[in-house]
């Protein structure tokens, strides 16, 4: 009998897709908890491009900086954010909430 592949082998197949590591994302964003956005945030560079480390050389920052920034007490600065999410191909974005009444 084949070995079946493990959780993190198909979240990672499938974070390599551009829809769905930016909905993978969003759900963690939606969470709340920073924490939880900021592993996801992982996951999505360790599928998309073999890790931190490679995240750091593709966007030009400093690895042990970047390993601070997305560990669990990170507090990443937004233009952190915006280079990292652009060199995994990706972006912010705003929208309305629906029914806000505004």
């Amino acid at each position: 009998m084949a070995k079946g592949k493990n959780y993190k082998e198909f979240l990672f197949e499938d974070l390599k897709k551009d829809e769905e590591a930016a909905a993978y994302l969003d759900a963690a964003l939606m969470d709340g908890e920073k924490e939880v956005f900021l592993l996801a945030l992982r996951d999505v560079a360790e599928a998309r491009l073999g890790g931190i480390a490679q995240l750091a050389d593709k966007a030009g920052l400093n690895r042990e900086s970047l390993y601070r920034t997305l560990s669990e007490k990170g507090n990443p600065e937004l233009s952190s954010l915006e280079v990292v999410l652009d060199s995994l191909g990706l972006r912010l974005s705003i929208e309305c909430k629906k029914a806000s009444g505004f």
